[in-house]
């Protein structure tokens, strides 16, 4: 945590200050210069690559299910455990005003990072599929009708999928989807003959986390509103990789996971038009979401907090804050060129296998390539690659609407991050090699 959280009269214990210290010091490290982006400096500040699988290097490639998390990060979790645990909004003493600083300036972070008008905005959750829930419940159902419709696209994780099916069972409303090409390339043209008179809500990804997919957000906002439809973004994948910036976009909701931006696991943000966050319900009941509570009736407490019922993750907030200023330190172009640099190689060197067959091969893509490899079940390349060192994820990734389009029950996927390395692909394209070869054998 930095130690601008607190105010004069409270400063940050010593041992605090020495690592908000460390962590700048860190920083000025790969930051060399505009454009400039040193690798190995970055890998040096995430403590878990130095580890070795099966006694090889850990290749880590599997960053689209969940990111590693660097000293930063790990420093902001237990400097909150260690120095000033406590409970949050409620407590009088000293700990908790500490902990309480520390969890709104959190969502300052989180107002900074998105580029948001408001960290009144920025409700806390516990991750993506929380948030999605979150605005099906608080802000669709309270407001769909009998054949009211909802739009999405073919290429959701089931995160942004499930939640939409059951506020139209609830409701009666119906659940469109927009189909994509053979590429993994949305079709704007179905979209704009899906866009109608009773669609009430556009929920799509940023970027697809089976193909890859950079979506138009910003036209299929401009669309969308052009009919008076609200859109929510589902940031998980773009998050990472992708500017956030909600004005930029002009979505209505935007949410992202804190453990696929290199901070904890069971932290979220979501962000709501603040317009549209006034006449959303709450909807979770319980402690700290509430101004008074009699035996018959309750009233709700100021925005954001009606939202938050209960204790927070407090620490994962923190955590979430010193991840998205780690993050936000590095040079955005130098970053994006890196992880485009990894993408193509990894394009080149996996495409040029026989037997390899690359599935989405969109123009415009995040760090994520997804594949088959002819004759081998792709649980089966995980284990040989998992036996090589190198982490990657296999199955449907929970888009089964996507391996239905395909053809395919699964597919193996690598998904890089900006501390991954160019000899990292090779040795990828090595244990790809390798399980054709143990499966030649069989």
């Amino acid at each position: 945590m930095n130690a601008s959280v607190r105010s004069q009269d409270h400063p940050a214990p010593e041992f605090e200050r020495a690592a908000s210290a460390g962590q700048h010091r860190d920083r000025t490290q790969v930051q060399k210069g505009p454009g400039s982006f040193d690798v190995e400096a970055v890998r040096a500040q995430v403590p878990i690559l130095a580890r070795r699988i099966h006694g090889k290097p850990l290749v880590y490639l599997d960053n689209a299910a969940t990111t590693q998390k660097p000293q930063a990060v790990l420093a902001a979790l237990d400097g909150y455990y260690r120095g000033y645990n406590a409970n949050v909004h409620r407590g009088v003493h000293l700990l908790s005003a500490e902990a309480t600083r520390a969890h709104e300036q959190a969502r300052e972070s989180v107002r900074r990072f998105l580029n948001a008008p408001a960290a009144r905005e920025i409700i806390f959750v516990r991750g993506t599929t929380e948030a999605v829930n979150l605005v099906a419940q608080g802000f669709a159902r309270p407001r769909l009708k009998p054949d009211d419709e909802i739009l999405i696209t073919a290429m959701e994780h089931h995160s942004n999928l499930v939640p939409w099916q059951m506020v139209c069972a609830q409701t009666g409303a119906r659940l469109k989807a927009v189909p994509f090409s053979d590429a993994g390339v949305l079709d704007l043209g179905a979209f704009d003959a899906l866009l109608g008179e009773r669609t009430r809500l556009v929920a799509l990804g940023h970027a697809s986390n089976a193909l890859g997919t950079i979506h138009p957000v910003a036209e299929i906002v401009r669309r969308a509103h052009a009919r008076g439809v609200p859109v929510f973004v589902d940031g998980a994948q773009g998050a990472p990789h992708l500017l956030a910036d909600v004005e930029a976009l002009g979505c209505d909701f935007y949410a992202f996971s804190g453990h696929k931006v290199f901070g904890p696991t069971g932290i979220g943000a979501l962000w709501v038009r603040g317009s549209l966050l006034e006449a959303m319900q709450p909807w979770q009941g319980g402690g700290d979401m509430i101004r008074t509570v009699t035996l018959e009736a309750c009233t709700w407490n100021e925005i954001p907090y009606r939202f938050e019922a209960g204790t927070p993750d407090i620490a994962g907030a923190i955590g979430l804050a010193a991840a998205l200023d780690w993050l936000s330190a590095f040079e955005p172009e130098a970053v994006r060129a890196h992880e485009a640099r990894l993408l193509a190689y990894a394009t080149h060197r996996l495409g040029a296998l026989a037997g390899v067959t690359l599935v989405g091969t969109a123009p415009e893509k995040v760090g994520v390539l997804s594949f088959t490899v002819e004759g081998v079940h792709p649980h089966d390349v995980g284990t040989v690659l998992d036996r090589e060192g190198v982490a990657i994820r296999t199955g449907h990734h929970c888009a089964q609407p996507v391996m239905e389009r395909f053809g395919i029950p699964a597919t193996a996927r690598a998904s890089f991050a900006l501390y991954n390395t160019l000899a990292e692909i090779d040795a990828l394209t090595a244990a790809v090699e390798q399980a054709q070869q143990v499966f030649r054998r069989v």
